[in-house]
């Protein structure tokens, strides 16, 4: 957001208004854009007024300029503008909207959480995550039960920075919803938790039909902190998408998980030099002295950052043990 600066010369407000009238929507929306130049709170009420201009790209421009801006009159400006016949706009609308971070803005969003269309909740439910406000919480629940999948998404990005241990059984919920991308937000947002039970429901998630779940899943499970299910992370190293065992060999390293030691050392011979660096990376952290002779054979890997992670990993576990 543009921070209220004194007012200085990129043409006076009066004349920039007149523009705003003129027959020719070029000028209208070089106006605009003088508008937001001025960085000035006085031009809030006159972009107001162009949000609401009979050409599509003076209100596209509109659109964008608010982000610059914040407070109510912002918020009513952009939340208007959903509902633009001109889809380009409603999205610009919907972008700027999720710039605001004045929280005072909550009250002229918390009533469209059910608006009629699906496009206008999730575009705010996405704005009133950032602004962390209590009372978007109770709608946010009530939204995972909506109908339209973007909707829910938005929800639980609510619900998850809200970070209210009260709202867990709703995030696990989410986590078995039948769309991908809420199964995914969900188990990001389950990090916060850090307890058994958001560790099992990540660890759940391991088997998830869509390799993308599953590798949020395998980095959720290292941010929980919860050892008690490195067992499923260790399964995870089999998964076929690389992209899933380097998140559960990463994980596995914050849980310093002993247990996998033998698991991960295979690694430190994988064809994908980032696999060969994150298993020794994990030995490392895990600093076992049982990894220390696979360690020292790859101190000459063919790859300078998997030879500087080996050595670092090796001083580990020499000074941890």
């Amino acid at each position: 957001m543009t921070a209220f600066e004194p007012f200085e010369a990129f043409g006076d407000l009066e004349e920039i208004s007149e523009r705003l009238d003129s027959p020719d929507p070029s000028v209208r929306r070089l106006a605009v854009i003088d508008l937001v130049e001025t960085s000035s709170g006085e031009a809030i009420p006159l972009l107001v007024r162009a949000a609401g201009d009979s050409d599509a790209e003076v209100r596209l421009q509109t659109a964008r300029a608010l982000g610059e801006f914040d407070g109510v009159d912002v918020a009513k400006a952009l939340a208007g503008a959903l509902t633009d016949p001109a889809t380009v706009v409603a999205q610009a609308a919907a972008d700027s909207l999720a710039e605001l971070r004045d929280s005072t803005a909550s009250t002229v969003l918390l009533p469209l959480v059910t608006h009629s269309s699906a496009f206008v909740r999730a575009a705010i439910f996405r704005a009133l995550k950032a602004l962390q406000v209590s009372a978007s919480l109770g709608p946010a629940i009530a939204a995972l039960g909506d109908a339209d999948a973007a909707a829910r998404v938005q929800a639980v990005g609510v619900i998850g920075y809200l970070k209210t241990i009260e709202t867990l059984p709703s995030l696990i919920h989410a986590t078995r919803d039948e769309d991908a991308d809420v199964r995914l937000a969900a188990i990001n947002a389950l990090s916060f938790a850090r307890n058994e039970a958001a560790a099992q429901a990540a660890a759940d998630a391991l088997s998830d039909g869509e390799w993308q779940v599953r590798a949020v899943a395998a980095e959720t499970i290292g941010r929980i902190g919860q050892i008690s299910v490195a067992t499923a992370l260790i399964r995870s190293l089999d998964d076929g998408y690389w992209q899933v065992r380097q998140k559960a060999l990463q994980s596995l390293g914050q849980l310093h998980a002993r247990a996998a030691v033998a698991s991960i050392i295979p690694f430190l011979d994988d064809p994908l030099p980032s696999l060969r660096k994150d298993a020794a990376a994990a030995l490392g952290e895990i600093a076992d002295p049982k990894a220390s002779d696979a360690l020292a054979a790859r101190a000459q890997d063919e790859d300078p950052d998997v030879r500087k992670t080996v050595i670092w990993a090796l001083g580990k576990i020499e000074a941890r043990n």
